[in-house]
């Protein structure tokens, strides 16, 4: 008998303060990127009321002055949605604190160069990457379907469908799984902040018919457990209702909860941090395992040590999907894919201002043009390498 079973992953707009955060400091690393490409940025933000504090180490050549990094906070503030001073934080006048200095040299001295002369690992650390055959985007459907909420709420409330929604919130899915693979959509979560001059059941009605019917559509049934604000009122929200922090949405960012995790966040880190430009390479070779029919699901594992740049460890789990032996798989993997942090940089053109698009609804799953860790353009290389 197929053993069923429920999994749930969550998602939150970009309206949300960590998510917020995660946009600051990609925002701060596509600007020194923009203008030195070589920049070395590591840039965390922190958002409470009407307060932003902006941290980190940045060694780059980029003209980038106090008076500019305030100005860009304000920006990214404003687009989000925060332009209004009922919501207890506003870009025209919200506190700035800029604390930016160099990078550490001892860190700078592993990265440019090993000892055979290649760019070494930015940090010691373990990267994880996923794929799975039961979405064509080859992810997993209770994150996919969870993004595609937040993303449809923000959608909407920037567009007047929704007026009294503001810029923070979340979404939950849980996905009913037989053997396997996922049958339905059991119950839908969905909490979005909103002017006080609004009753429940609008909120209610407005959110299921312009927001989770649209987006189920094939998985909709009139069975779904839907819980809209299920506290009652979500009126205090954004930064004046909770402090944010970048980096703290990793599992949101990934594979809501699917796969395995390093522990390393991605937003306002420059590609030589292989915690994330090794995560984006991660789910390429994995996303290239599954596109080729080699596995259904599959996992991959790389470690580096710091300033060396060659990985110490590379591992490739297919959970008793492959249809390939799996040590075949790894060998195919080692032959096609270099994933010393230099190539992998070249490979996937990550010397380019393509981070705060990444920052959310998801660095993985997405059809962008500038997300080339979602091509599966290697997947011939490795049937042939794999001996199919």
């Amino acid at each position: 008998m197929k053993r069923r079973h429920l999994f749930t992953s969550e998602s939150v707009t970009e309206g949300h303060p960590d998510k917020l955060c995660d946009q600051i400091s990609d925002a701060f690393l596509d600007e020194y990127i923009t203008q030195d490409p070589d920049s070395r940025v590591a840039v965390e933000t922190l958002v409470t009321t009407d307060f932003v504090a902006v941290a980190g180490e940045v060694t780059s050549k980029a003209q980038f002055d106090a008076k500019a990094q305030e100005a860009l906070v304000r920006r990214v503030v404003s687009e989000v949605g925060y332009d209004d001073p009922a919501l207890e934080f506003d870009a025209k006048s919200c506190e700035i604190d800029l604390r930016i200095h160099a990078q550490s040299p001892d860190i700078s001295r592993g990265v440019t160069a090993s000892g055979n002369g290649a760019q070494g690992a930015g940090d010691q650390g373990l990267m994880f990457g996923y794929a799975t055959d039961e979405t064509k985007e080859l992810m997993p459907l209770p994150i996919l379907l969870a993004h595609r909420l937040t993303k449809k709420l923000t959608e909407e409330r920037r567009s007047g469908g929704l007026p009294w929604a503001r810029p923070d919130g979340k979404s939950q899915v849980s996905i009913v799984y037989e053997g396997g693979k996922p049958k339905r959509i059991d119950a839908v979560v969905i909490s979005t902040q909103h002017a006080p001059d609004v009753a429940n059941e609008e909120i209610r009605k407005s959110v299921i018919s312009r927001v989770i019917k649209p987006v189920c559509g094939e998985y909709w049934d009139e069975d779904i457990r839907i819980y809209v604000n299920p506290t009652g009122r979500f009126e205090i929200g954004g930064p004046h209702g909770d402090a944010g922090l970048t980096g703290r949405k990793i599992i949101v960012d990934t594979y809501g909860g699917y796969g395995r995790h390093g522990g390393g966040a991605f937003s306002g880190k420059d590609p030589s941090k292989v915690d994330r430009s090794a995560c984006y390479m991660c789910r390429y070779v994995a996303k290239n395992i599954v596109a080729a029919g080699l596995a259904e699901k599959c996992e991959v594992q790389v470690a580096y040590a710091i300033g060396v740049a060659e990985p110490v460890s590379l591992m490739v789990s297919t959970f008793d999907t492959h249809k390939a032996d799996e040590d075949r798989i790894e060998s195919a993997v080692r032959e096609v894919f270099d994933m010393t942090p230099s190539a992998i940089i070249s490979h996937l053109g990550l010397k380019s201002p393509i981070y705060r698009k990444t920052s959310a609804y998801g660095h993985f799953g997405r059809d962008e043009p500038e997300f080339s860790w979602e091509r599966t353009d290697k997947a011939d290389s490795l049937r042939k390498a794999a001996g199919l």
